[in-house]
């Protein structure tokens, strides 16, 4: 048997190639979300009271044991990496999937990473079972690195108000950052969570109020664990954008082959091939960048930053510009509320804005490499 070859000559490359495991995992959840999550089921929900789809979470988190995919085998979790988890990110985009993995299983679990001692690691178990659903509270449109608000810390209690706070209202716990530099576990229903207006209704903002919360402290060290978390949240959130991308550019190709005029279908005009066309190689490239992104989270490069920086500042404008396109080639129907157009629209707006948008993580990578602009 050939041995090990020597550190020399093992690849430093990004691997932006899926495996075997990574796709049969990828036919695996968008087997489960063609049975469970039809578009028609994600608008009705929308309209309702209840936006988070709890029986699918159940089924995602519980039955295929996806919440625990970076959680290491020796806490409670799965001991996969964030290549496996961008894969689960791209089916949840490409269905608009009303759950809270990106939240939950990613940005939450990764700051309870950056966490040590017996209160972290029990939250993180819990979390990685899918029991239990985390959120960290901070605005949805904070960057990763970027100024946020905290709460004041009183003998033990926290006391204030934060806004923005995404899938808050699906939470049973919640990380909050405080005043005093820690990172704090709080029940949710020791606080008062009112529903904020948003764009994407999929994943729904709350503003918390904090009056006299009981608090656990599970980290001193709050900007790191922020830190980490958002970055993790930037870089799988291109892999969800590329889902909802490349499923929008697929389903107006097909629409436009069926779609006649002139007795010929609508696809075969050129000015609309030629539109299609540039959204293919932007999907294309978007799916060079969040591959990128995923697996330098992965293998903790060096160039981690960047990846990530690359890859927002690429894939947002990208899935804005899929779905807009999506919903004018369809016409009159893709205007209508019972086409799911909509909400692949208002998601990829919603994105746009999510840890950082494109023009903030361009700013950020101009700084990591040096290329200030004049």
């Amino acid at each position: 048997m050939e041995g090990p070859r020597p550190m020399s000559q093992v690849s430093t490359e990004p691997d932006l190639l899926y495996t075997e495991e990574e796709e049969a995992l990828r036919a695996a959840v968008r087997d489960l979300l063609t049975d469970r999550c039809a578009a028609a089921d994600v608008i009705a929900r929308s309209e309702s009271g209840t936006p988070h789809d709890a029986e699918l979470w159940k089924a995602l988190s519980e039955g295929m044991g996806l919440a625990g995919l970076l959680v290491p085998e020796d806490r409670g979790g799965q001991g996969a990496t964030h290549r496996e988890a961008a894969v689960v990110l791209e089916e949840l985009g490409r269905a608009v999937a009303p759950v809270p993995y990106l939240t939950s299983a990613v940005v939450a679990t990764e700051a309870l990473l950056a966490c040590e001692g017996p209160a972290a690691a029990e939250l993180l178990a819990a979390l990685a079972s899918g029991r239990t659903v985390g959120a960290l509270a901070v605005a949805l449109n904070v960057a990763p690195g970027a100024v946020h608000r905290a709460v004041r810390l009183e003998n033990g209690s926290l006391h204030g108000e934060l806004t923005g706070i995404a899938d808050a209202a699906a939470a049973d716990v919640l990380l909050v950052p405080a005043e005093d530099g820690g990172l704090y576990a709080v029940d949710a229903d020791a606080v008062t969570i009112v529903p904020q207006v948003s764009l994407d209704q999929t994943r729904p903002l709350a503003r918390i109020t904090f009056d006299s919360a009981p608090a656990r402290l599970l980290t001193a060290d709050a900007p790191g664990a922020v830190r980490r978390a958002l970055r993790a949240g930037a870089g799988l959130l291109a892999s969800e954008q590329l889902g909802l991308a490349d499923h929008s550019l697929t389903e107006t190709v097909r629409y436009l082959k069926e779609r006649k005029q002139f007795n010929r279908p609508v696809g075969g005009f050129q000015a609309l091939k030629h539109r299609l066309a540039q959204v293919w190689l932007e999907v294309v490239n978007t799916r060079a960048a969040a591959r990128n992104a995923a697996d330098a989270l992965a293998t903790a490069s060096a160039d981690g930053d960047v990846a990530v920086a690359v890859a927002q500042a690429y894939a947002a404008p990208v899935a804005v510009h899929a779905a807009e396109e999506a919903l004018q080639l369809h016409g009159g129907i893709g205007m209508t509320w019972e086409h799911p157009a909509h909400l692949y629209l208002k998601r990829a707006k919603a994105d746009s804005i999510a840890y950082g948008t494109a023009g903030a993580h361009r700013e950020a990578l101009a700084e990591l490499v040096d290329l200030q602009a004049p």
